[in-house]
């Protein structure tokens, strides 16, 4: 497989994005965060009529609300990152991979016409890559460099 023309070609529908859950922006800061602790996510989208307005991550909690010591009762629309980046299902791969790089994100939501279809994260895309090189991934040692200055065990 040739992982460049596969990241041009291949599209974000590919790599099963997560579903979207979402909380509405005058709903609390620890709804958005018990709903992401029930799913077992790192981010809740943010919508007014199945529209994305936002974005609330567990970077935005560390950074906005944790770290100025903001309550959990404020709406999450004071905390949110309004108007994320986002992919359309059929945007290839490569271009979603850029995106993160560049605005260092870490997840994405993927919307087709404004409404949600899922959030892409960095961990799909690792998986994704993964699968170009499964002799190389699962055969590389703990720290390829590192040699043990004595010995170990009994």
């Amino acid at each position: 497989m040739d992982l460049a023309r596969n990241l041009k070609i291949e599209s974000v529908s590919r790599l099963n994005p997560t579903p979207a859950w979402h909380v509405a922006p005058h709903q609390s800061i620890a709804e958005a965060v018990a709903l992401m602790r029930d799913k077992k996510v790192g981010c809740v989208l943010v919508c007014i009529d199945r529209r994305v307005v936002g974005i609330f991550t567990e970077r935005d909690l560390t950074r906005r609300v944790l770290a100025p010591n903001k309550p959990l009762t404020a709406p999450v629309a004071e905390c949110m990152t309004p108007d994320p980046v986002c992919v359309h299902p059929k945007d290839s791969i490569g271009s979603a991979i850029l995106k993160m790089i560049e605005g260092g994100y870490r997840h994405l939501p993927v919307v087709n016409d404004g409404k949600p279809q899922g959030i892409l994260s960095v961990k799909r895309i690792v998986h994704y890559l993964v699968e170009h090189f499964p002799a190389t991934i699962h055969n590389l040692p703990p720290s390829p460099m590192f040699l043990q200055p004595k010995r170990e065990g009994a």
